[in-house]
């Protein structure tokens, strides 16, 4: 039986980061399911449990027993070995796309103090802007194929409370006790796919910006479907 793709977006997004690689798996004959993590944010921290619980709820749509591949872009990486804790169904593979590393043992920062120090002189009654609008625009717009792609995406972004940031997450015992690997887009993940080697994953390199899911979809599920052929 072939596993349901489940691609995990960064809380810092929002789903139609993957809609694009979800049409193309689909249209390949792959069963996928795109969780949403928008509501997280939601009253007081944790916010971890949210995220395991929203990803176990979208896979009551998926027959039980039936084996899943997780997929995690960006920070959504740190939050895997929870969510694969927290399901029903068994899970097959996990590959991190441009993402945050879990600790092989736990807990977790979801970010480092260099990151908080960043951060915290943008908060505003407790909350952050969105993602997009941390950065310059030299730095946001490559990542974008098209106007309206950029517009979906920006709109739909949470304003993340900053102690979303501050939490940290357990890491489960033994997380990692199935087939992981790495699929690096921007070199500003040099170092974390030079972990996941170091960690004897699979690594693979398609070259792009860190949303580069959006601008090339297609190449994007290649490489998922190739990387959990060959878990």
């Amino acid at each position: 039986m072939q596993p349901v793709f489940v691609l995990v977006h960064s809380p810092s997004v929002g789903p139609s980061t993957w809609q694009p690689v979800a049409e193309h798996l689909t249209a390949a004959g792959y069963r996928v399911r795109v969780p949403s993590l928008l509501h997280i944010g939601a009253g007081a921290p944790p916010f971890w449990p949210r995220i395991a619980e929203a990803v176990r709820d979208d896979l009551r749509q998926v027959p039980a027993g039936s084996p899943v591949t997780l997929v995690a872009h960006s920070n959504a990486g740190l939050f895997l070995p929870v969510i694969r804790s927290s399901l029903d169904h068994p899970v097959t593979g996990s590959v991190f796309v441009d993402a945050a590393l879990p600790a092989q043992i736990g807990p977790i920062p979801v970010a480092p103090p260099e990151v908080l120090e960043f951060l915290r002189p943008m908060a505003a009654n407790g909350r952050l802007p969105r993602w997009t609008d941390w950065w310059d625009e030299a730095d946001i717009a490559p990542m974008f194929p098209d106007p309206l792609v950029r517009r979906t995406v920006t709109e739909e972004q949470p304003t993340l409370p900053l102690s979303y940031y501050e939490q940290h997450i357990p890491v489960p015992d033994s997380w990692d006790d199935h087939p992981c690997s790495y699929l690096q887009f921007s070199p500003a993940y040099d170092g974390l796919a030079a972990k996941a080697r170091e960690r004897g994953w699979r690594v693979a390199r398609l070259p792009g910006a860190h949303l580069h899911q959006l601008v090339d979809p297609a190449g994007t599920a290649g490489h998922l479907v190739e990387l959990a052929t060959t878990m």
